[in-house]
């Protein structure tokens, strides 16, 4: 399948969300200079309106304006519009893409789980609880029925690779209770600055005593987690497996911790610049982030290109507000960058997690997010769900490719995290290839068969024309088929539409009457998702509010 192709389609229609409509730090706003501006020239002069406050980079700084005299469109218009700037932009804030509260799982500890006998299996005493990495299908969280074998395949990974220290993988959140008994063992160790002066940058990397890593928040060398966010994050990854508490997907693995958001779970774009570049500096192999929020920055965006050049991954929450990536963008996980991986949340049951944020052209993988066990500070285990927790799974199976297998690229990564994972009929047309991660296809390269159709062998053909009056009328509900005989696989295209949201709507189903997808809002040469077979039956219905223009239907697309 042609991912690249798929991810740029989608990203046709996820636009910026504007600058005043997200959260930001009043008063400020990231200025880049272009090439060759003098930086103490520019920011002498009083008709800027503001005041240079601090460095990010060379050419990328954080200004200071008075909100109360001027909006902060206006000032950002104003500097968008001189010649010196490169761009003018809100220093949006961030926060922990946060966990689902749900009512707490009664499922007790269970110390032995039932294998063929074949596989390695961790004695960590929860280790039958963590159903994400062994789902014999009676492990499951209460309430939910479990499906044996809906989980990475992480037994059947290890038969390959339990991982390796050599993988350094930078956990970029709330930090890490690098104290705690099941990841203690498991943190990178700057040994200069462990051996050298308190206080001193003795390592030379612009970096004071950071022997673990780096709090961007705080301003200083000491990422230890007070939230719980970030340490529950690296316990997927990584746990030891060391007979006490959880087991990670990765058996061994070194962990770099990096803080940018508060122990209150927020942080700013600037501080998630700095701790992309840090750990990129410092050399990671892959970036596991669990946030979001804030508009389209290109700061930020350039920072997450600077760690694919690097060629290093970042895997991203897609989000929890249940809603589609493809038509409201999440950040950073939507940004249209080779390296990074966008991930929702599949459940026990091999569904979508209900919070999961979802899209078919713009996230690219499920992996199991709800109740999910893991590390907690202060030497702690606690159940949370969200795609915060499907990330660090999806980060660790990944951690495991690059301990058996050198030489791959973060978009060959990407990709073939995708061909090789589970197809899922729940994740059908709400991830990019309807997949849930698979470890084991991943290290072994095996594709499993997707009965999906060709991208590259779309044909268009008309059909009889159905336009709705315009603008359409209450209580409608009509229904047409279309048929191409001989077609493998159909999709819809809509040359128009413009409908009340979420109210009036095109029901598609194929020739099962299984429903593939429902349009609503406002588009133009709408592509729908394919069904097997040779007919598509769509129904319009519409209630007794809004009635808008209607829609336009004169062809559809067929493989045979």
């Amino acid at each position: 399948m042609d991912f690249k192709k798929a991810i740029s389609l989608g990203l046709l229609g996820a636009l910026a969300t504007t600058a005043h409509a997200a959260n930001h730090v009043p008063g400020e706003l990231i200025v880049k200079l272009k090439e060759g501006v003098n930086k103490a020239a520019f920011f002498s002069q009083k008709s800027n309106g503001v005041q240079l406050d601090r460095t990010i980079k060379s050419d990328l700084f954080v200004v200071k304006f008075d909100e109360t005299q001027k909006g902060i469109q206006g000032i950002q218009g104003t500097l968008s519009n001189m010649p010196e700037v490169e761009y003018a932009e809100p220093n949006f804030i961030y926060s922990i893409v946060k966990p689902v509260v749900e009512t707490t799982s009664v499922l007790k500890d269970i110390l032995k789980v039932e294998t063929n006998g074949a596989y390695y299996t961790p004695v960590d005493a929860k280790f039958g609880r963590l159903w994400g990495l062994n789902n014999t299908g009676d492990n499951a969280p209460s309430g939910v029925q479990g499906v044996a074998g809906a989980d990475v395949k992480a037994l059947q990974a290890w038969d390959i690779t339990q991982g390796s220290r050599a993988v350094k993988i930078a956990v970029i959140d709330t930090g890490i209770d690098y104290r705690h008994p099941d990841l203690v063992d498991q943190m990178w160790v700057n040994d200069a600055e462990l051996n050298g002066e308190e206080g001193v940058d003795d390592d030379g990397n612009g970096y004071i005593d950071d022997i673990h890593g780096y709090d961007f928040a705080n301003s200083d060398g000491d990422p230890r987690d007070g939230h719980s966010h970030g340490t529950h994050c690296a316990g997927t990854i990584g746990a030891s497996h060391n007979a006490i508490g959880v087991a990670g997907v990765m058996r061994d693995v070194e962990f770099v911790a990096i803080k940018f958001l508060t122990d209150s779970g927020s942080g700013t774009t600037e501080n998630a610049i700095k701790s992309i570049d840090y750990a990129t500096k410092v050399g990671v192999d892959l970036m596991s982030n669990s946030w979001g929020g804030g508009g389209r920055s290109e700061a930020l965006k350039e920072a997450i290109e600077r760690a694919n050049n690097a060629g290093i991954v970042f895997t991203a929450a897609a989000g929890n507000s249940s809603t589609n990536n493809d038509s409201r963008p999440h950040y950073p996980s939507n940004y249209e960058v080779e390296n990074v991986i966008s991930v929702a949340a599949t459940t026990a049951a091999d569904d979508l997690a209900s919070f999961s944020c979802y899209g078919r052209r713009t996230v690219h993988i499920g992996a199991p997010g709800h109740k999910i066990l893991s590390t907690t500070k202060n030497g702690g285990y606690e159940e949370y769900s969200g795609t915060s927790m499907a990330t660090p799974h999806v980060s660790g199976v990944i951690g495991l490719l690059l301990a058996h297998e050198s030489g791959l690229t973060p978009v060959e990564i990407r990709d073939r995290v995708m061909s090789t994972s589970d197809p899922i009929a729940a994740l059908r047309g709400k991830t990019i290839n309807g997949g849930r991660i698979n470890a084991f296809n991943l290290l072994t390269n095996t594709n499993p068969d997707r009965n999906e159709p060709d991208p590259s062998k779309w044909q268009t053909v008309a059909v009889e024309g159905w336009e709705s009056a315009h603008p359409y009328a209450d209580n409608a509900s009509e229904t047409r088929t279309f048929t191409v005989e001989g077609a493998k696989f159909i999709r819809l295209r809509v040359s128009k539409y413009d409908l009340e949201n979420k109210y009036d709507y095109l029901e598609v189903r194929d020739a099962s009457g299984a429903l593939i997808e429902k349009v609503s809002g406002k588009g133009e040469n709408f592509e729908g998702f394919f069904g097997a077979g040779s007919t598509l039956q769509v129904t319009f219905k519409s209630d007794r509010s809004v009635n808008k223009w209607g829609f336009a239907i004169s062809e559809v697309d067929v493989q045979y």
